[in-house]
């Protein structure tokens, strides 16, 4: 699922914590949404060329969500017929959560919704937990890894882990920004896993004792690592999905950022096993801190 900006810029309430934001120079609020624009139906129609399913929902003006682009944020969607539904830390997301993008894919698309475990009461508290930017999931193993921050609280990972019948694996993972090491706002920029491997940028889990239960996890579990550095995660190289197309194709997506940061080796690792697919998302990555995994939020529903 993909949803199509409308009201896209940079947006103030969340560069508060998100160090991949930035103000491009000479570029106004319409620039940014008309290129943002520009690059997503590029990327999604990449994504429609390669024969995956992609489900595309229309934004609205109002209420005014510069964010909306990132849907993964605000839902998930699992194999049991669960909808997850998540506290965010922005206010001006929130209003992102849309039930009738829940009713559209049960009425037009043919989806079974059994449950809805909405999570966003924990809003109240000033506790968040962003989806699967806060949650990298192991859905074969049901584990959900997690870098604590401002974003990602331990007690809403625990209460998700409980509803879903997952393990947690939090850890603190931190950049240095300005000469101080602040901590990661989501995991799914230094984390990403696949069914074969795992991409994961361990120097950001500065403890050895949480980097070691992290990365001998993902062993334990039958993940290769391709393990990357802090520089290539500064350019989303660890914030990347793997679906599966139509014709039962697996494929790795992310920006064409990432994909020049990688060397040469770590894409030989990732196309052992997937099509690599790649697309441009400057404009996008630059004013909304986030990449190609946060543009997608993968369906797990059964059909009818």
């Amino acid at each position: 699922m993909m949803i199509k900006p409308v009201g896209f810029r940079y947006n103030e309430q969340t560069a508060i914590n998100n160090h991949y934001q930035r103000v491009v120079k000479g570029l106004d609020p319409t620039d940014a949404q008309l290129k943002a624009l520009e690059e997503f139906n590029a990327f999604a129609d990449k994504l429609k060329a390669k024969k995956l399913d992609v489900i595309v929902f229309e934004d609205s003006l109002y209420p005014d969500t510069p964010d909306s682009i990132f849907p993964n944020n605000w839902v998930s969607f699992h194999e049991d017929g669960t909808v997850v539904i998540y506290p965010m830390y922005a206010a001006n997301r929130r209003p992102e959560r849309r039930q009738d993008i829940i009713e559209a894919l049960e009425t037009e698309y043919n989806f079974e919704v059994e449950k809805i475990v909405d999570l966003s009461y924990f809003e109240e508290a000033n506790m968040f937990l962003e989806g699967t930017g806060s949650l990298v999931l192991d859905r074969q193993n049901k584990l959900a890894y997690a870098c604590l921050s401002p974003r990602t609280h331990n007690e809403v990972v625990d209460k998700f882990c409980e509803e879903m019948g997952y393990t947690a694996i939090t850890f603190n993972a931190s950049q240095s920004i300005n000469d101080k090491l602040s901590p990661i706002y989501h995991t799914n920029v230094m984390m990403c896993i696949a069914e074969e491997l795992a991409v994961v940028c361990s120097e950001s889990i500065r403890d050895e004792i949480e980097r070691s239960r992290v990365l001998d996890s993902l062993r334990n579990n039958g993940k290769a690592i391709i393990d990357i550095s802090e520089e290539q995660k500064n350019f989303f190289a660890g914030n990347m999905l793997q679906t599966v197309s139509l014709k039962g194709d697996k494929l790795m997506i992310m920006s064409s950022q990432a994909y020049q940061a990688l060397n040469e080796n770590q894409k030989t690792k990732i196309k052992a096993t997937n099509k690599i697919i790649h697309s441009r998302l400057d404009v996008i990555e630059a004013c909304g801190g986030g990449s190609a995994r946060c543009m997608m939020a993968e369906i797990f529903l059964p059909k009818r």
